[in-house]
């Protein structure tokens, strides 16, 4: 079960929480679809759209919960990316972790298997 993943601030993983729902970050709602990495991809997503950015979470999915929603796209330098069509159930997170700065203002990443 490979797992994608998607890092969002606290405040939206939160809400999402609370409605049992997420529709997307402002970037995934302007693009029609919610944005997310795999676990090649990840790190490169944090550094490059998220950079100094605290206060975040990193969700991880098990991508076939998705099914037909869930579309592979060439993006950063022709890699596919997963992105889902659909509004997502914050239920069908495997696990979801904060994404803390460190000091040198890198992001610090659990280990992200299972």
């Amino acid at each position: 079960m490979p797992l994608i993943f998607k890092i969002m601030p606290a405040a939206l993983w939160d809400e999402a929480l609370a409605q049992g729902v997420f529709r997307g970050a402002p970037v995934d709602l302007a693009d029609g679809y919610i944005h997310f990495s795999t676990d090649e991809q990840v790190r490169e997503t944090a550094a490059k759209h998220f950079a100094g950015q605290g206060d975040l979470v990193l969700a991880a999915f098990p991508s076939e919960a998705f099914g037909a929603d869930l579309v592979w796209e060439p993006s950063r330098g022709g890699a596919l990316f997963p992105h889902l069509y659909a509004t997502l159930d914050p239920a069908t997170a495997v696990w979801a972790r904060p994404l803390p700065l460190a000091a040198d203002g890198r992001h610090v990443f659990p280990e992200l298997d299972a």
